[in-house]
């Protein structure tokens, strides 16, 4: 028995975290072949009993419509307890990407949105999380109110599989429930629909896994830091003082030693107002500078200024990413976001060492 094809007829075999195949995933080691015999390793999270008999099987099942009658003999190792760099929620993901703000209405979510697509319309594979439980507004901008995910079973376990729409692969709790429905949740309820969004989705290989956050600091951004390593943190305000003053503390959190998330920089939405008829005017609504004072306070860069457009208004209520629209202010402005950010993503990787999971202590 070769044991190139013995790998090959494993790839067959998906793998219990992310629904690609284990040798893909590097799963499979100490490969060895003695007469009849096959032994190897998985090196894989710990798995529940149930899991890992479905797991044994599928490697048995395969290897015998292969090979005929031949004995395997397999080795898992929790690579938790390893130290291994396969010990990740979201492996086949590149970087982790929350998008967050001090308070509601600075248009968050359609910064994150846009950006999403701004990185996809780069050649970037990316994904979306609406993790504003309580608000999931995403759905609607992407025309996909009313969408439903599939569910998969993977080795006894349910999975869900992300919706896909405009290039992009996207979760929301928007697509679980009604979207007239009242969501009443408490703590532990936030955190177990986040962590089924990062642990229990078939993501498919990412480069960018953008999270859009709730406003502030509460249940659902401390479950996130807890359970993935977030590569790095935008931060969204308005030039508005008490918008500014918010994003502050909600940045704070990511600064914090035992959370050590890199704000990566600051985006300032609604920075001015300039008419279709006066292209040369602005008018400073909200006020000026905020997004600069929020950089400096963070001691990191403006990453980009997104005017006021009533493109983007029209978009979002519509369906339809405002980046996709022939508008050359909102591409520009988008686009230029999403350049400066995987610039500050590309130093953040070159002078910094991979973010790790929290753990925070009551």
């Amino acid at each position: 028995m070769d044991t190139q094809k013995i790998l090959e007829t494993l790839q067959n075999v998906p793998d219990p975290k992310t629904g690609r195949g284990i040798v893909e995933m590097n799963r499979v080691r100490e490969l060895k072949v003695d007469g009849n015999r096959i032994n190897f390793s998985l090196h894989i999270p710990q798995l529940e009993g149930t899991e890992k008999g479905a797991l044994n099987a599928a490697c048995n099942q395969v290897l015998m419509e292969v090979f005929g009658v031949v004995d395997v003999n397999i080795h898992f190792v929790n690579v938790q307890t390893t130290g291994d760099t396969t010990n990740q929620v979201l492996p086949q993901v590149k970087n982790i990407i929350a998008v967050a703000s001090g308070k509601g209405g600075v248009g968050k979510s359609t910064v994150a949105l846009n950006l999403a697509v701004a990185l996809q319309k780069s050649g970037a594979k990316v994904g979306l999380i609406d993790a504003d439980l309580y608000g999931p507004s995403v759905p609607t901008m992407i025309g996909m109110p009313t969408a439903k995910p599939k569910i998969e079973t993977l080795y006894g376990k349910h999975k869900i599989i992300p919706i896909e729409a405009h290039g992009l692969y996207v979760m929301s709790v928007g697509f679980i429930i009604e979207p007239e429905a009242a969501i009443v949740l408490r703590g532990p309820r936030l955190g177990g629909i986040i962590k089924q969004f990062l642990q229990d989705v078939i993501w498919p290989e990412l480069d960018y896994l953008i999270l859009d956050l709730p406003p502030g600091t509460g249940d659902i951004q401390l479950t996130i830091v807890q359970t993935v390593a977030v590569t790095g943190a935008i931060m969204v305000t308005t030039p508005q003082e008490v918008a500014v003053v918010d994003a502050i503390k909600a940045g704070n959190m990511f600064r914090l030693p035992n959370v050590n998330v890199p704000i990566l920089g600051v985006v300032e939405n609604m920075s001015w107002f300039t008419p279709a008829e006066l292209p040369s005017n602005k008018y400073y609504l909200f006020g000026k500078g905020g997004g600069k004072k929020l950089a400096k306070d963070m001691n990191t860069m403006l990453l980009g200024q997104i005017p006021i457009v009533q493109g983007i208004r029209e978009a979002g209520d519509a369906g339809k990413p405002a980046f996709l629209a022939n508008n050359d202010i909102i591409n520009g402005a988008f686009h230029n976001l999403a350049k400066n950010m995987t610039a500050q993503l590309a130093l953040r990787h070159e002078m910094l060492s991979p973010t790790q999971k929290v753990e925070l202590k009551n």
